[in-house]
């Protein structure tokens, strides 16, 4: 099974630019071309899906999205507006099954995945609060033995970028204590951080993708202040054996030229 990540699109209307600079509708479109050639089985897309959760972002998002092959699974971000999204994706069943929040689990697949719906209304942060922390809980205790993906858009760990990691998971440590008991969870599949960043945590491994935009800039020092940068955009692929567990890489977007065969003058792989 392979399994494709995207996250934090932040799309406007088509023709409008972000930071008067970024098209992001045309961002997003690329994006899409690109998985298309890559053919994964699912595409997780893991949140800041439009700019403002406007419902005429919305439908640029949903005519975009529609030109994926593969079935795509959405959570809302903190620039998500869960009613507008709701609304834009009605034939998306799944997202309707949470209640108040907009998460779900996939079954079916090979991995069983589970959409983690972490936004507070108004708030550039997350938050696991003790109604997730139950969901998630029983979710996962009803199938211990599945191999398990869980995919979210605030990372529960902090990156060493201080002005995203201001704008984090609140409670996370509660999660943790879940996810230890949880031994099946494979992979935890984050967005917000627009960098792409890997850690082991709390027994697994939880990983952010880049955006499909603009990327955050990578400054490690705590007083660094909030900035952006047109870094090459890029997807990750999660290719899932049973005798390995989940592979990752990233794979960035872009025209780069043409695979080239080496040659008997040319440097070994």
């Amino acid at each position: 099974m392979l399994i494709a990540q995207m996250t934090d699109m932040h799309v406007k209307p088509e023709g409008v630019l972000t930071f008067g600079t970024v098209d992001t509708a045309a961002c997003l479109a690329r994006s899409v071309d690109h998985l298309n050639e890559l053919r994964p089985d699912v595409v997780l897309v893991t949140g800041d899906l439009a700019s403002d959760g406007r419902p005429q972002e919305y439908a640029t998002l949903r005519q975009i999205l529609s030109r994926l092959a593969a079935p795509a699974y959405l959570i809302p971000g903190n620039h998500d507006d869960r009613a507008n999204l709701r609304a834009a994706f009605p034939d998306h069943p799944h997202l309707h099954e949470g209640g108040a929040f907009a998460h779900y689990v996939v079954e079916g697949w090979p991995v069983r995945l589970v959409g983690l719906d972490t936004t507070v209304p108004g708030e550039a942060g997350g938050l696991m609060c003790e109604a997730r922390l139950a969901w998630l809980d029983a979710q996962l205790a009803a199938a211990p033995e599945a191999p398990t993906v869980i995919f979210m858009h605030h990372p529960p760990f902090r990156t060493g970028i201080g002005y995203m990691d201001a704008l984090g998971l609140a409670n996370s440590e509660a999660m943790g204590a879940i996810i230890r008991r949880n031994k099946q969870v494979e992979r935890i599949l984050c967005g917000h951080v627009h960098r792409p960043v890997q850690v082991r945590w709390c027994g697994t491994l939880a990983s952010i993708a880049p955006g499909t935009a603009h990327q955050m800039v990578l400054d490690l020092a705590p007083d660094a202040p909030s900035r952006w940068r047109l870094e090459p955009p890029a997807v990750q692929l999660h290719l899932w054996r049973a005798d390995t567990g989940l592979i990752s890489h990233t794979s960035t977007i872009g025209d780069f030229g043409p695979a080239r065969p080496f040659t008997e003058d040319g440097d070994p792989a």
